[in-house]
């Protein structure tokens, strides 16, 4: 017999929906009390400002999927643009800079996972101090400099292309989408995906049914890191200027778009595209409130305020489902 499932139960049990949804309430209001939120060029400027702060979120989303949090995940791709503008003025190929700084983001991660996983230490400690030793490297190999990018190989993200002619995309947004696509299916349909959420839900019960715990999580963060590093190529390719102040609070941005894309803060529950989708939420509301006139500190209440609600949201789904 066919258990019927009430619409308020199906989107409880499938993350994704409620953001989704959110999000096209959000395009409508903004579209309706806006006169040019629904401009071609306006919403793929939304599209484009949320391709680092997505391409971060994607990798801070497979870390809070093992029940973790990363703080560090802004800085590790900030020194990453450094080391990858500063190696191309001193004279090396474009390539090989580029290949050295995601493959410096993916051996801070490894360093992350190991200290998590080698000496059980928590993530929220291990990421902290991470973030206060990443941040002083950065500043100390940049001496207060930015370096500029000319490059045309580090710049190549930001190309702009028209799609019908009209529509304007840059290769940044088909890697991340290809990114997106990618982990989805590695998530869903191989079985790293199923250990990873598995970790989440549970490591003991995840230990017992024969998943190797430390390893399981340890590759969770070197993939993040190297997420981090693609998101250092995507930032390069949208502002040609490799700056050590730069994305200060894209930590708590990429956790608010995974938070508010559905994804457990507790671990073991949420998809990509949820985070997706969280990730354009906060490209148009800050977009929709800036055109409506409202002050950004007061986006920032609305943000806040979103993150709050989606928790609480998790929590009261994560009871009706015990």
């Amino acid at each position: 017999m066919t258990t019927r499932v009430s619409p308020s139960e199906f989107i409880l049990r499938t993350p994704a929906i409620g953001p989704a949804i959110a999000l096209v309430v959000a395009v409508v209001v903004f579209g309706l009390t806006t006169d040019t939120f629904f401009n071609v060029d306006n919403l793929s400027l939304v599209v484009q400002q949320s391709l680092v702060i997505g391409t971060l979120a994607l990798g801070q989303t497979l870390v809070i999927l093992t029940a973790g949090i990363d703080l560090a995940n802004a800085a590790i791709a900030v020194l990453s643009t450094l080391l990858i503008a500063k190696l191309t003025i001193n004279g090396t190929d474009a390539p090989i800079a580029l290949v050295v700084g995601i493959v410096a983001a993916a051996l801070i991660g490894a360093v992350t996972g190991g200290l998590v996983t080698g000496l059980r230490l928590p993530p929220f400690i291990v990421t902290l101090g991470l973030l206060t030793i990443v941040t002083a490297a950065s500043r100390l190999y940049a001496q207060g400099q930015s370096f500029p990018v000319t490059d045309p190989t580090l710049g190549w993200l930001g190309t702009t292309q028209y799609l019908f002619g009209q529509i304007e995309v840059t290769y940044g947004m088909a890697v991340m989408l290809a990114m997106f696509v990618g982990l989805w299916y590695a998530l869903t349909k191989t079985a790293w995906g199923k250990h990873v959420y598995a970790v989440g839900n549970d490591p003991e019960a995840a230990r017992l049914s024969g998943i190797h715990v430390r390893r399981t999580v340890l590759s969770v963060y070197v993939v993040a890191g190297l997420c981090y590093g693609i998101a250092a190529w995507q930032a390069l390719g949208r502002v040609p200027n490799a700056d050590p102040n730069a994305f200060q609070l894209g930590n708590l941005d990429s956790i608010t778009a995974v938070v508010i894309g559905g994804t457990s803060l507790f671990g073991g529950r949420g998809s990509v595209l949820g985070t997706l989708v969280g990730a354009l939420i906060v490209a148009v509301l800050r977009s929709g409130l800036t055109q409506a006139g409202i002050d950004n500190l007061y986006q920032d209440v609305a943000t806040g305020a979103l993150v709050i609600a989606a928790v609480a949201v998790d929590r009261f789904s994560r009871g009706r489902q015990r």
